[in-house]
């Protein structure tokens, strides 16, 4: 970035088992005898003076046989046992529930927790330090996509393509921040800070992948993670995005660092940010189930999040991505990419926050699939 300016880097400040005897009939009725019809009765004792033999039938479906199924009452009781078992299962589905809702709400809270944190003692406060905030919730929804493969050791419903379109961008947007400082956030964050958080990013994007590809590939879908597989070797769709963009920005970029390879990788991860999505929100639309697992839905979110944070920054900040002739194009190509890629993420957020707030899987508007708890 330029040296001068509001935002210049070096600047400073900145129940009862009652039964029930049916009084007519041919057989036996649950609890007693049935009186005056030869049968057997189904639970205590035999008809009294009809010489018919006992047995005990067994206890409805679900509750195994009960002793003291043998008093018979009138046709209009309820069956307590049955009343139970339902309020049991709600309150177990609202306990369940609560218990999920809760440890969205510690997730989350910790990274923001965690923001402030960074932000009050690792930061100088500059306005800039919005681009840190949105590599730091990337780094999050990256550890919370790891924590959701690793631990149940599934990779479904996650996009190979979006992660190989991200490993990209990471390290694209590395190789130019290492080397200059025209891209880096103005306050002290980017000195260093900045640099470990893109690095670990991609080692997170990376070891992700591992575990879709190698440790847990018989879980892997490839069967819905279909996007760009068009006279293309299967798994290699994301070259529809990779290559048009590589293009786009050999032609379209600041000159910030003065240096052609430097500016072209900043520009390129830029670019191929707003569009790495892309694959993952197809494969959600290909599920046929319609349900998201809510970690998965997580990781989602947070990518999102932080590109309003740095959409935010850049809104501010985009005429200075001019190329070295002076011109703007850069930056309103910048704002115009991370835009459309908020756009197409809006239904995404509406049934995100829908699924947070009930502690549900995340189920998309084409489809009708039931909602059941994580």
């Amino acid at each position: 970035m330029s040296s001068e300016g509001p935002y210049s880097r070096y600047s400073g400040g900145g129940g009862g088992s009652a039964g029930y005897g049916a009084p007519g009939g041919g057989g036996g009725g649950y609890g007693g005898a049935a009186p005056g019809y030869g049968g057997q009765g189904y639970g205590g004792g035999g008809a009294p003076g009809y010489g018919g033999g006992q047995y005990s039938a067994p206890a409805p479906g679900g509750y195994g046989q009960q002793p003291g199924y043998s008093q018979a009452v009138g046709a209009n009781e309820n069956f307590g046992y049955q009343e139970d078992d339902s309020s049991g299962k709600k309150g177990g589905k609202k306990s369940m529930a609560l218990a999920a809702l809760n440890k969205n709400v510690y997730m989350w809270a910790g990274f923001f927790t965690a923001s402030l944190f960074v932000y009050f003692t690792l930061s100088g406060g500059d306005f800039s330090f919005l681009m840190t905030y949105g590599a730091m919730s990337r780094m999050f929804g990256f550890g919370i996509l790891n924590a959701k493969i690793f631990m149940s050791k599934r990779a479904t419903g996650v996009s190979v393509k979006s992660l190989q379109l991200y490993t990209l961008v990471f390290f694209f947007r590395l190789t130019s921040i290492i080397r200059h400082e025209g891209y880096l956030p103005y306050d002290k964050s980017g000195d260093w800070l900045y640099h470990i958080i893109e690095g670990t990013s991609l080692m997170l994007s990376i070891t992700a992948m591992y575990g879709c590809l190698v440790l847990f590939k018989h879980t892997y879908q490839p069967d819905q993670d279909k996007f760009g597989e068009m006279n293309v070797p299967p798994g290699y769709g994301a070259v529809y995005l990779a290559i048009p963009v590589m293009i786009l920005s050999l032609f379209v970029h600041p000159n910030l660092n003065s240096d052609f390879l430097s500016d072209v990788a900043w520009t390129y991860a830029m670019y191929l940010e707003s569009v790495a999505l892309v694959p993952q929100l197809f494969m959600f639309q290909k599920q046929t189930s319609g349900v998201v697992e809510l970690l998965t839905a997580h990781f989602v979110a947070a990518l999102g999040f932080g590109r309003v944070m740095e959409f935010m920054f850049w809104v501010y900040s985009y005429h200075e991505l001019a190329t070295s002739a002076g011109s703007k194009l850069p930056g309103y190509l910048a704002l115009f990419s991370q835009f459309m890629q908020l756009v197409l993420m809006l239904d995404f957020f509406w049934y995100y926050y829908l699924a947070v707030k009930n502690a549900t899987p995340l189920v998309l508007p084409s489809h009708g699939a039931a909602m059941g708890i994580v």
